[in-house]
Order: C-alpha cells, then structure tokens, then sequence
C-alpha cells in the first residue's frame, strides 16, 4: 500500500470511528424515553442496560473469522452496517424482556465492528508508520458527541425516538458504506487458517487489558459520578453538576484527537506514564476538593490522563502477535468488563463508605497505570513495517 493510498485509508477509519461513536451518541439520549416507553424501573432498566455488554462479550471473537472468511472491507462494511441497523430496534421494543433481548443484539454488532475497525486501524498505523489510533478514537468520542447532541435536540422537540432512532440509522448506515469503501482491504493468505469461533485471548492480550481496564473503570466512573460528586460531595446546584461531566467528555475528546503527536514524541509507554500521572494528580484533587473550582481540575485532569489509554492499548494488542483481531477481541472484551462493572462498584463502595472513598479507588487506577505502561511498547519491527502473509487490496 502506497502513501496516498494509506492517507486515504486513514481518511476512511477515521470516518468509520465517527460513525460508530455517532450510533452510541444517538442511543444514549432516548433512555430516558425508553425507560418510560417499556415502562420499566430503575432496577429493570438497569439490567436492560447490562446487556450491550453481555452481547458485545459474547460476539467479538467473532469478528476474527468473519474477517478472515470475507476479508477486512467486506466484513466491516456488513458489521458496520449491522451495527446502524440495530440502533432501531431498542425503540420497537414494547416491554423489557423484549429490550434485553434488542440490546444484546445491539451490543453484539457494536462488539464485532469495534474490533474489525481497531484491526484495521492498527493495519493502517502500520502502513503509515506512525501513531495515529488516539485520532481514530478522538473521531469515535466526536461522533458521539455529535450523535448525543442530534438526540438531545431530538428529545427536546418531543420527537418519537422510534422516528429519530430509525432515521439516524438510515443516515448513519449510509455514511458508513461510503466511509468503507475507502478502508483497507485485508485479505488471508491462500492457505492460512481460520481463527477458531470462540477462543480465549492470547496471554500478550490479558496484561494490555489490564491496563486497559484501569482506564476505562476511570472513565467510566467519570463520565457517570462526576455530576453526583460534584452535587452531594461538593455541593453544586445541578446545573453546575452537570456541566462537569459535559466538560470531563469534552476534555478527553480533545485529548484522543490530539494524542498522537504525544505518542509520536514520547512513544506509548511515556505517553501512558504521563497521563497515568495526570490522572492520579486530577483523582488527589477530587477527592481533597472542597468547592468546585478543584473538582472541576480534577475531573478534567483526570479525562485528559486517560484519554489516550484505550486507543494505544487497541493499538499494542494489534501489534502483540500474527492475529491481531484475536488480541484486540480479547483487550475489548476486558475493557467492556470494566465499563459495565465501573459504575455498579463505585455506587457499592459509596454506599458502604463514601464517595469520597470510592474515586480514592479510580486515583489508585490512575496509579495503576503509570505501573502497567510498559506493557503498551510495540515491537520495533511493526512500527515502520507492515506484516507478511495477508495481502492488502487497494
């Protein structure tokens, strides 16, 4: 693959990340209509919600062979496709039982494109020679952004989300078809194996994932407590509240799709120290916070310290081992763990304790990560060098 043609594979990534962070952005406004809708409790919705995750963890280790039996175009363009469709069908759900089910599904194609598209991106990194997974996810937190901000609006006009969920699928599914037509087309060597259905991830995957993980129970602890820290802990009115998780979001959006020159000038492993450093600097500061002006620092220091975390951990998975699509089902299914598990821990600990105790835990992951870094160096050899075997089609 020539220059031109990774720049314009580049290009197509970048569109497809967005595209799948703009499915999640349009999802996540219309719960509040769903839980009405389906008429569920606080309780039931929050089991509904746990199944994205169970579908996603079910269904990535999937990808790997889809990918293998069709090649990489192919086979993201159909998940990628799949994943839009699904969008709308949380809406058509008229009871609980019906959502889960909905949701799994929803998560299920979610997973598998999430890890098609990493592979590729890792794929393009390669051909180009340089860092470029943090950009890819910092499009991915931009399309969410954008997905949300249509939602709220959305919401706002008091507009059907059975009627606003299936167009932002038809719209969504349609730029995802031009996007795939410029992304890379990998195909298996003639007497390559199959990866099997269902496998466990190579132990290379279980350490990156664990940093990984540190990362995205940070994350999530932020983006899902900041607002009720701010307004128990320190006590803001609801609006200010509010604010802090629009602006810890923000933050690490701006950090991802400005990450890459870091990592090009300090390489992962430093890059990964440092934010790990921001991190547990901005979680000392939230939990010493008295008034909002610190909080808000540390919120924000916080989201800027593991922003680039989870792209460059898809990124080391990729380069870890001849599979990468197994390595990568095997860090995002350790990452989705934590996702789901973040916030249900954190409301266990405050409740035994206090708040304040429970983000001293997502400090000790900040810690975590400036201990775990080195495992993010990628191999020399794959930095500048594209692997043999699979050919790539133009």
């Amino acid at each position: 693959m020539g220059s031109s043609s990774a720049q314009r594979a580049r290009i197509a990534m970048a569109a497809v990340f967005a595209v799948h962070g703009a499915v999640t952005g349009s999802f996540a406004t219309r719960i509040p209509w769903l839980q009405e809708h389906t008429g569920a409790g606080a309780g039931a919705l929050g089991l509904a919600l746990a199944f994205p995750a169970i579908g996603a963890s079910l269904a990535m280790p999937l990808a790997g062979r889809v990918s293998h039996r069709y090649g990489s175009r192919t086979a993201l363009r159909a998940l990628l496709l799949l994943w839009c469709a699904s969008l709308a069908l949380p809406a058509l759900s008229p009871g609980v039982p019906a959502l889960c089910g909905a949701l799994a599904l929803y998560g299920a194609t979610s997973g598998m494109a999430d890890v098609a598209m990493n592979a590729l991106g890792v794929r393009t990194e390669e051909q180009l020679g340089r860092s470029i997974m943090s950009g890819l996810h910092g499009m991915w937190s931009a399309g969410a952004l954008a997905g949300s901000a249509v939602g709220t609006v959305a919401a706002h006009a008091g507009t059907d989300a059975r009627v606003h969920l299936a167009l932002a699928a038809a719209v969504l599914a349609a730029a995802g078809l031009v996007a795939c037509h410029g992304a890379p087309d990998v195909r298996a060597a003639e007497h390559e194996p199959a990866p099997p259905r269902f496998a466990l991830p190579p132990r290379s995957a279980l350490a990156i994932g664990a940093v990984g993980f540190c990362a995205v129970f940070a994350e999530g602890a932020g983006l899902d407590w900041a607002a009720v820290y701010l307004r128990d802990v320190v006590g803001t009115d609801a609006g200010v509240a509010a604010g802090c998780t629009t602006a810890f979001a923000c933050t690490m959006a701006a950090a991802r799709l400005a990450g890459d020159a870091a990592v090009r000038r300090l390489g992962p492993v430093r890059t990964v120290r440092a934010g790990g450093a921001l991190a547990t600097l901005g979680g000392v500061l939230v939990v010493l916070a008295g008034s909002p002006v610190p909080a808000f620092a540390g919120f924000g220091l916080m989201g800027l310290g593991i922003a680039v975390v989870v792209p460059l951990a898809f990124a080391a998975a990729g380069h870890s081992g001849p599979d990468p699509s197994r390595a990568i089902a095997g860090v995002a299914t350790v990452t989705y763990t934590s996702g789901l598990v973040a916030p249900a821990v954190i409301g266990q600990i405050a409740g035994a304790t206090s708040l304040v105790v429970s983000f001293a835990v997502v400090t000790a992951c900040g810690a975590g990560l400036v201990a775990g870094a080195g495992v993010l160096r990628a191999p020399a050899r794959r930095a500048t060098a594209p692997r043999t075997g699979p050919a790539v089609r133009r």
